[in-house]
């Protein structure tokens, strides 16, 4: 027992006094970056305006916050939301609790919060998602024809340069 404690006495004092033990442990436990806060840009999971972007306002208890879009932004009314409908993303704007929607909508323009977001590869997968649940048969169709062209065209050029 007294060799195990002077092991783990020697451990902590070779180790960098800015790491906390639990970080050597477990280093994905240890950093949590998205937090439930106002301005934090979120994507709605479920409900009527799933797929939507919002933005939490207002923290009302450890399970539900009010969230806003802005409507003329985003589409998503002032309404209140549990924050298990919620996917919270990297992106945060600089306001207070309870902003207004107008201070909330210049924060975003601000901070190109949006123009940032519409980069990430998460949105450009909703993106496409969306555009693949709208399509029509016949679109569904030409993708179909377009793909066994580009595979021809592929096995053909492979072929070639085997030989």
């Amino acid at each position: 027992l007294a060799q195990a404690i002077s092991a783990q006495a020697s451990l902590a004092a070779s180790r960098d006094s800015s790491e906390s033990p639990l970080a050597t442990l477990h280093p994905a436990a240890t950093m949590y970056t998205r937090f439930v806060e106002p301005g934090r840009l979120a994507l709605i999971t479920y409900g009527p305006c799933a797929g939507k972007m919002c933005t939490i306002v207002d923290i009302v208890d450890q399970k539900r916050v009010v969230v806003d879009g802005p409507e003329k932004v985003t589409g998503v009314q002032r309404h209140m939301m549990p924050v298990k409908r919620l996917s919270l993303t990297d992106f945060k704007a600089n306001i207070t609790r309870g902003a207004r929607e107008k201070t909330l909508r210049l924060a975003l323009e601000k901070d190109e919060v949006m123009k940032k977001w519409s980069a990430t590869s998460w949105a450009k997968k909703v993106a496409a998602k969306e555009t693949r649940a709208k399509m029509t048969d016949f679109e569904r169709f030409k993708l179909m024809v377009a793909r066994k062209k580009r595979s021809g065209e592929v096995k053909k050029s492979l072929k070639t340069k085997k030989k």
